[in-house]
């Protein structure tokens, strides 16, 4: 005969060696709303539930652990999960979508009475989402590794990160009141970051009796931070000119509790975010937030590449801890940010590795200098590499002499997308430039317009046949139509990849995919972003295609080219018949009905036939 007790006595002698970090209760709770959450909970559906374990981290009051034990594994979870007073994954189950009301909830069903062959199944649910999603395997972790799964899991980021959307809208509107300048917002929260790095400054800065007092000391703070970490002379210069409006602007030196406010409120939420998720341009995603409100930029053709296409560069470019990248349009920093985070993962806890990538091997230009001193914060604020970001054009002799002395390895770039096709520089151009600082082999990746990869005569078809004779196209990937809808620009954008300094030969097959569908989805708040959770799975498919440059009808196929030919999947790849229904033949009838009413040639039509 089976006996509860006993899985019990495994599964608290496993948590009390962490009482330190930990309180554990059993059956009930002491604190009052979680013993309100229970009140319905019962596994008969009649009256209070009553779990085996409950968990609670002293630093931790976000995350709740509900534990559901059975001795008779046959008796672990049920096909439906509805038998939820026979089986320990229903009941726990239930537990926690009661408890996560109000709780981020670790949820752990726990049968067999041996600890040699317990069955065991974790499962996240997040508080006010609407199911759960299983996690961490099947054996029992210490309370340290659990808090710290539970941090950095993916749905915990999209959780933490559209918190962080909200926040960036809600402190949007707060500064469009207060009258910032919109040039002016990421600046200023850049200070602010860095001025929270000084613990003195961190302790001090709602003392100040005057706004023109704290703006100052915020202003010096930030100067003094960045000089002790080795900027100085012109780049400092530089730097203290684009915070300098913080000393002038009325509402942030004049206005009493603004600035105080504003600083309260970026310490409370995005260092929040940067401490927990580490590597995530997060100054990116705000001037992201704030360029929709502004006009200027979008004139300077400054598109910001969304943070998960940013992480794909470093995946498909296999960044490993002695890879040293170049960013030859920098920006606000989000490829070297993620780059970094590939190559320190890569270092495995090597803290003279990761000093040295660090410092070292990160590399960008920026001509630009108010993104400068944003790039140059960002990197600050990830705990280096701001020392290697030049201000300065890419195409300058002396700045790619300086680049080329560091031996960068692997390029990433997304160009400025021309306005003027007459006079601004074409973004192939941006790309011979990164390519030409690389070592023989290195590997550069560029997302670029699609026009460049379509255009078989005039300029770029010159550029596109000058790329050929000195590197290789090793694959280009046409990515979603709506990819910058975050930036309020309408460009239909291909992830460019090259290998340097090795011309290309005719035989050579170059891949192309047909990357259109990242299965993100649009909210009116929130732009483009991961709500459903499938990217992951998005990006596995696309790497696997990738890395063994498969031929899959409807998604990739590979090719020979030469200049003078389309560079993109849909020109080469085969149909897949099997995917077309009814509906896609319907949909296209109808979008060309629609395309021809909106372009006033209906008429044309009827009067040609």
């Amino acid at each position: 005969m089976t006996n509860e007790r006993k899985t019990e006595i495994i599964v608290r002698s496993h948590f009390n060696q962490y009482l330190n970090d930990i309180e554990i209760e059993e059956q009930s709770s002491d604190n009052i709303k979680i013993d309100k959450l229970l009140k319905n909970a019962s596994k008969n559906g009649d009256g209070k539930g009553y779990p085996e374990f409950l968990i609670t981290y002293k630093t931790n009051s976000d995350l709740l652990i509900v534990i559901e034990c059975k001795a008779d594994i046959q008796k672990h979870e049920s096909k439906n999960r509805d038998k939820h007073s026979k089986c320990a994954v229903d009941g726990v189950l239930l537990y926690a979508s009661y408890l996560a009301k109000s709780y981020d909830v670790l949820a752990i069903a726990i049968s067999g009475e041996k600890k040699s062959n317990l069955k065991i199944s974790h499962f996240l649910h997040l508080k006010d989402e609407k199911k759960a999603t299983q996690v961490f395997g099947d054996k029992l972790l210490s309370a340290k590794d659990y808090l710290n799964g539970y941090l950095k899991s993916p749905e915990k980021f999209r959780q933490d990160y559209n918190k962080l959307l909200d926040f960036t809208k809600y402190l949007n509107d707060k500064l469009h009141t207060h009258k910032i300048l919109e040039s002016q917002r990421s600046l200023l929260i850049s200070a602010i970051l860095i001025a929270l790095e000084s613990q003195p400054f961190k302790q001090s800065y709602a003392s100040h009796k005057t706004p023109e007092n704290l703006a100052n000391s915020l202003i010096q703070t930030v100067s003094n931070e960045l000089e002790s970490a080795n900027i100085c002379d012109k780049k400092l210069k530089n730097l203290n000119t684009q915070f300098s409006f913080i000393q002038t602007d009325t509402s942030l030196s004049q206005k009493k509790k603004v600035l105080k406010e504003v600083i309260d409120d970026i310490e409370e939420n995005i260092n929040t975010f940067i401490r927990t998720h580490r590597y995530f341009d997060v100054l990116g995603q705000l001037y992201i937030e704030f360029l929709r409100y502004a006009n200027s930029d979008k004139g300077l053709g400054i598109v910001l590449t969304p943070p998960h296409i940013t992480q794909l560069f470093s995946d498909l470019a296999q960044v490993n801890k002695n890879s040293i990248v170049y960013d030859n349009c920098t920006g606000t920093g989000g490829f070297l940010i993620s780059a970094m985070k590939k190559m320190v993962d890569d270092a495995k806890g090597d803290e003279k590795k990761i000093k040295e990538i660090k410092s070292k091997q990160l590399i960008g230009t920026e001509y630009q200098s108010h993104i400068f001193a944003l790039a140059v914060s960002n990197m600050y604020i990830h705990q280096d590499g701001k020392t290697n970001i030049i201000n300065g054009s890419c195409f300058d002799e002396e700045v790619i002499k300086e680049v080329k002395e560091k031996k960068p390895t692997v390029g990433f770039l997304n160009p400025p997308y021309k306005s003027n096709k007459k006079t601004d520089t074409d973004e192939l151009e941006f790309i011979l430039n990164n390519l030409e600082c690389l070592v023989d082999g290195g590997t550069c990746i560029a997302i670029v317009p699609m026009q460049s990869a379509l255009a078989t005569k005039g300029k770029v078809y010159e550029l596109k046949k000058k790329i050929l004779e000195k590197h290789t196209l090793d694959a280009v990937l046409s990515m979603p139509n709506e990819l910058f809808l975050n930036s309020k620009v309408g460009v239909v954008s291909c992830i460019m990849v090259f290998t340097a300094h090795k011309s290309h030969i005719e035989s050579k097959e170059t891949y192309f995919g047909y990357y259109k569908n990242d299965n993100f989805i649009k909210r009116k708040n929130k732009g483009r972003f991961d709500g459903l959770g499938l990217w992951e799975n998005t990006k596995k498919k696309w790497l696997s295609n990738f890395i063994n440059k498969k031929n899959e009808a409807g998604f990739s196929v590979n090719k020979t080219i030469t200049a003078d030919m389309e560079w993109v999947a849909e020109a080469y790849m085969e149909t897949d018949y099997l995917d077309i229904e009814n509906i896609d033949f319907e949909d296209t009838i109808l979008n060309y009905v629609t395309f021809l009413h909106k372009n006033r040639l209906i008429d044309k039509v009827y009067n040609d036939e």
